[in-house]
């Protein structure tokens, strides 16, 4: 396979390269973003772009892949509604537009959250807008998915870039081992999320919509 990989420094996208990097069956991975991620593997290809919502420049790049796993995300805290659904609607759109142009039958997984609102009118505001988006790339792709994780355990050397998200996972790191025999379906880690998304690549699932207790 050929995969591209959305917001591969982030905690989520780490985990998700590191497992897709360590696939035999994953002959290339390619990276968008702003910043690179400073790996290096034969299989990695990293592109930087000034705006993730214009992806012209790179559309040669994204011709031909067989997988797409949208990792970018940012914390709804201090954002408006407009900035908020700027980074998580706006472009994953456009990253799913442009696929759905030279890529038509790429798997393409969405990453959300846990209490995401599918009807996109509820109250939270983070929920409805990442609810509109899982609808809208659903709409637009065949193989369109979303993915939505709940509490997530960091390993092998995945660190977040949120440095209050750090000092949680610190905090919390000696529970996790007891949280996940107590909450199993509400509790994944880095990369079994990405091995989750791996699997879907490969065989598809029967649910466009995967919580927790699906990527589990």
């Amino acid at each position: 396979m050929r995969v591209v990989i959305f917001g591969a420094t982030g905690m989520v996208g780490q985990g998700v390269l590191r497992e897709c990097l360590l696939a035999e069956d994953v002959r290339e991975v390619v990276t968008v973003g702003r910043r690179p991620t400073g790996g290096q593997d034969p299989k990695l290809r990293e592109l930087t772009v000034a705006d993730v919502g214009e992806l012209d420049a790179v559309r040669a790049e994204l011709t031909g892949v067989d997988a797409c796993f949208y990792c970018l995300g940012v914390s709804s805290l201090g954002l408006s509604e407009a900035a908020y659904t700027r980074v998580s609607y706006d472009y994953p759109l456009a990253a799913a537009r442009l696929l759905a142009e030279v890529s038509p039958q790429v798997t393409f997984v969405y990453v959300s959250g846990q209490g995401t609102d599918s009807s996109g009118e509820g109250r939270v505001m983070w929920a409805r807008v990442k609810g509109r988006a899982e609808n809208a790339i659903i709409d637009l792709l065949p193989n369109g998915y979303a993915a939505r994780p709940g509490v997530i355990q960091p390993r092998h050397g995945v660190v977040s870039r949120t440095r209050w998200y750090r000092i949680g996972y610190a905090i919390t790191r000696p529970l996790f081992p007891v949280l996940r025999r107590l909450l199993p379906n509400q509790i994944t880690t880095t990369d079994g999320i990405g091995l989750a998304m791996l699997r879907v690549a490969r065989q598809g699932s029967p649910s466009r919509v995967l919580g927790n207790r699906e990527l589990r």
